[in-house]
């Protein structure tokens, strides 16, 4: 019997569809009626030029590697957005697959907006759903072939703010009575991109105002200047930003690194001259193009993943 090549070639997809779709899987954070932090309303996501403006049901969309490429390391990665929205494609989707090339298995999260009229605790909720992610993908460790001491983080602007909140916030904010509660929410590393770090005179304002209110506290401030929070808790770190970024001032990253440094935590920091705040994966100005190289060679350098 002879199989035409047409044939053949679908009978081909037809076997991968699975593995593919199964590697850019999306999985809930929240069983349904067992989200905390929420009002129960019936809302629904808002999706705006590659951009999510509402998320009513917060998940982690799941890239995998090949079995034979994989490092069994592990990235979540939180999009930026001011706390507004979530830049989901450009500092999302675009950077698990570059990951995926270096050998490591990558998370997007979509987690709630604090300005969502369905939170109640606003500053907590974004925190909440990061947590759980972090649980999710070490209690999936397994099934995903990931080595569940080798489960970093990264982070942009706003996304880095909630990524650096993992690494020095200790409260767990994600309790749902369930196993996954045992598991540590805690990052091995953590990588931030002209992060939000500062919620006081060096803040980025719509960051604060969206995530904290129009008038925080000065405790509420304090506790989510996340330079203050950093103890031997918060994990190595790699830090990238543009001197001339007019949206959120390097002081952000020096503060941070500052702080990692009081603390004998081994990270690295890169300042560049150009890039305003728009640091991407690609078509980088001059010197700051290097920035993803930097990032793997810390990576190998830290033992996150080998040649």
């Amino acid at each position: 019997m002879r199989i035409s090549k047409h044939l053949l070639a679908s009978f081909i997809f037809l076997c991968l569809l699975p593995s593919l779709a199964f590697s850019q899987e999306r999985v809930l954070l929240w069983e349904k009626g067992n989200m905390p932090n929420s009002k129960g309303l019936n809302i629904k996501d808002s999706i705006s030029n590659e951009r999510l403006m509402e998320v009513a049901s917060p998940y982690i969309q799941v890239f995998l590697t090949s079995k034979q490429e994989n490092k069994r390391a592990a990235v979540l990665i939180i999009p930026g957005g001011g706390y507004h929205h979530l830049a989901y494609e450009i500092s999302g989707v675009t950077l698990a697959k570059w990951f995926n090339t270096l050998g490591i298995n990558a998370f997007v999260l979509a987690h709630r907006l604090p300005i969502s009229k369905n939170v109640n605790i606003r500053e907590i909720a974004p925190l909440q759903d990061a947590q759980r992610a972090m649980r999710i993908i070490r209690a999936n460790s397994m099934k995903w072939g990931i080595d569940s001491n080798k489960v970093g983080v990264m982070g942009s602007s706003a996304g880095g703010h909630l990524a650096a909140s993992l690494g020095t916030i200790k409260d767990d904010y994600a309790r749902a009575n369930d196993t996954m509660d045992q598991l540590s929410f805690r990052p091995d590393f953590m990588i931030l991109v002209s992060p939000v770090i500062d919620m006081g005179i060096f803040a980025h304002k719509g960051s604060r105002d969206n995530l904290l209110g129009p008038k925080p506290s000065p405790q509420l401030i304090d506790k989510f200047s996340l330079q203050k929070q950093v103890s031997s808790y918060t994990p190595s770190t790699f830090i990238a930003q543009a001197f001339n970024d007019k949206s959120v001032s390097a002081k952000n990253s020096l503060l941070f690194f500052d702080a990692l440094l009081e603390k004998g935590i081994p990270s690295s920091l890169h300042v560049f001259p150009q890039g305003g705040h728009s640091i991407a994966l690609r078509n980088n100005p001059g010197s700051t193009s290097l920035w993803v190289n930097l990032c793997e060679e810390w990576l190998v350098e830290s033992g996150v993943i080998s040649r």
